[in-house]
């Protein structure tokens, strides 16, 4: 099997992921679980040359950088098939890679469960959103269907800035330019600074990695401007405490002031595995309201909390009240929700 054979199979079987790995057969990953396509093994050889195919889909990219700094991420798409974001990587000296299947189409927020509550953050004028969960909880797929919405409905300039890009925006009512790092821009410093000089209205950041992108992104929703980002963080509170942990003690409460007044929303989500052998995703949703501001702005964070476990609304609930629907809609075990869950006893109670 060549290179181009094994990403149409693994499209062909609505794989979301491939895993090339010395000493293990070829993997998939389908609804979450790893299935192997053979028993037989790959060596050194068969993963190099694999690689090599891969390259050279990929419009001949250099592999240079993988063999001599041992990483190397982009994306490439064949036409008719699928795109896909390659990771490559070496160990134990032997090359690797773990490749994401994303499908040309950009995906229905209907048909993957999305709620209204989180499409609907798109409508804000200005202010931060922030899309949390661990990776590959889709955050990428969620931002895409917001900026779909915000293209489909509005007419703003839309400045994506990713690494590397994943989903394809086709200008509709709005201009959308998507900048890739390290292949139109250096980095995402660099992009950001000059983004807020490209007349955005809204501005996707693909993530908020260090202290200098988290200041330069809180400068540009301070400045008027509708950013959203990503954090691999579980829980608006934690995402909350990791954004301001990161600045120096001495900055701490005036970042907490300036968040507090440019926060809209944190969205955490997770996949969870149903009792079919699918997933579904679980979603925490905080909207930021004036008590929320002041809770932020005092040092009272750990509260937060409450407000999620004690709300109803569909804009504010908290990660266990979402398993707790889909275990009521049959979606998932009870086990399960309880694995996942963020209070395992609380919800215990509530089961």
């Amino acid at each position: 099997m060549n290179a181009r054979a094994m990403l149409e199979q693994a499209v062909a079987e609505n794989a979301s992921d491939i895993f090339l790995v010395a000493g293990r057969p070829l993997s998939l990953r389908k609804n979450g679980a790893l299935s192997l396509e053979n028993e037989e093994r790959l060596l050194p050889d068969d993963t190099a040359a694999f690689l090599k195919e891969i390259y050279e889909l990929a419009d001949n990219r250099d592999i240079k950088p993988l063999l001599d700094h041992g990483d190397d991420d982009f994306s490439f798409a064949i036409p008719g098939v699928s795109r896909f974001r390659v990771s490559a990587y070496k160990q134990r000296g032997t090359l690797s890679a773990v490749i994401r299947v994303i499908t040309f189409r950009l995906p229905d927020y209907h048909m993957l469960g999305i709620p209204d509550a989180i499409i609907n953050l798109g409508l804000g004028g200005k202010g931060m959103t922030l899309i949390t969960g661990p990776a590959g909880s889709g955050k990428s797929t969620t931002l895409a269907c917001i900026i779909d919405q915000i293209n489909q409905t509005q007419e703003k300039h839309i400045i994506t800035l990713e690494d590397p890009l994943e989903f394809l925006h086709r200008h509709n009512k709005s201009i959308v330019s998507q900048r890739e790092i390290h292949v139109d821009t250096d980095s995402y410093v660099a992009a950001l600074r000059a983004a807020l000089r490209q007349s955005p209205d809204v501005i996707l950041l693909g993530e908020m990695r260090d202290y200098e992108t988290i200041h330069v992104a809180m400068t540009a929703a301070e400045t008027g401007h509708l950013l959203f980002s990503t954090l691999h963080t579980i829980g608006a509170a934690n995402t909350i405490d990791r954004i301001i942990d990161v600045f120096p003690p001495n900055q701490q409460h005036q970042i907490a002031v300036q968040l507090s007044m440019v926060l809209n929303a944190v969205v955490s989500q997770q996949l969870i595995p149903t009792v079919d052998g699918g997933v579904a995703p679980a979603f925490e949703i905080m909207t930021v309201t004036p008590a929320i501001r002041n809770m932020i702005r005092d040092n009272k964070i750990p509260q937060i909390d409450g407000i999620l476990y004690s709300s109803a609304k569909p804009d504010m609930i908290s990660m266990d009240n979402s398993l707790l629907a889909l275990y009521r809609s049959g979606k998932i075990s009870k086990e399960i929700a309880l694995t996942y869950a963020t209070n395992p006893d609380m919800l215990m109670r509530k089961l």
